[in-house]
């Protein structure tokens, strides 16, 4: 029987590893994307050679209505991976009442109505799992991204609240809070800001989308059928 899983922001680079991660171990996918429809097009090719089915979803969640463009498109579902975001950096008193409307809405309201959706197609079947991207940020919170660290902290408890709701109707939920990883959203950093970075991780290095995408793996196997409500911090030592 085939599964299905969404994953949204699929055109970026965790979203991109994971889509690869999980039709790898045979997943059909509804990929979602907003305005990256090239990076979704060489990922459909990058996912000729597994045996799934890959359903593109254009929708732009930071529109009130954006969630309801994707739930309107998917009939059978196994496993939501919210992973949709955008960073914002720079003083909250310099913050734009717009920004932080748009964090607000894709980071927190978007996920929260998509998931109240989608629910009931996983609580028919009394199987499911949900997992939360999140961000070291919404665990220990970072000067100059309050916004952001504010959303991302208020996504770790969605999982701790919603993982205690469905657990008898079979549905775990779960964040992942990764650290520096190798995206655009490193971009912001000088090379020097980067360096000094690298150095207070223990491990030495910034994390990869790869990285990202085994946790991922890892929550919706079986080998973590007895874990829900937790957040797996994917950061190299960086926050403990």
């Amino acid at each position: 029987m085939k599964k299905y899983a969404l994953i949204t922001g699929a055109s970026g680079g965790i979203g991109r590893a994971i889509a690869c991660k999980l039709a790898e171990e045979g997943y059909s996918l509804y990929l979602h994307y907003n305005r990256n429809k090239q990076s979704i097009i060489e990922l459909l090719q990058e996912l000729e050679g597994f045996q799934g089915e890959y359903i593109p979803i254009q929708a732009d969640l930071s529109r009130p209505d954006g969630y309801r463009k994707i739930a309107e498109n998917i009939f059978m579902i196994d496993a939501i991976i919210h992973n949709s975001g955008i960073s914002q950096y720079g003083m909250l008193i310099d913050l734009d009442e717009k920004e932080a409307q748009e964090l607000i809405q894709i980071h927190l309201t978007a996920p929260l109505l998509l998931t109240k959706e989608l629910l009931p197609k996983m609580t028919a079947k009394k199987h499911g799992n949900i997992i939360v991207i999140s961000s070291i940020w919404g665990q220990t919170g970072a000067s100059c991204e309050v916004v952001y660290s504010t959303v991302k902290g208020a996504q770790i408890s969605f999982v701790k609240a919603l993982s205690k709701e469905v657990a008898l109707s079979g549905i775990r939920v779960n964040a992942i809070a990764p650290g520096a990883i190798e995206t655009a959203m490193l971009n912001n950093f000088s090379e020097e800001d980067l360096q000094a970075m690298k150095v207070d991780i223990p491990l030495g290095r910034f994390g990869t989308p790869k990285d990202v995408a085994n946790s991922v793996s890892f929550l919706l196997s079986d080998k973590a059928s007895y874990i829900t409500g937790q957040v797996l911090s994917v950061n190299g030592g960086w926050y403990t």
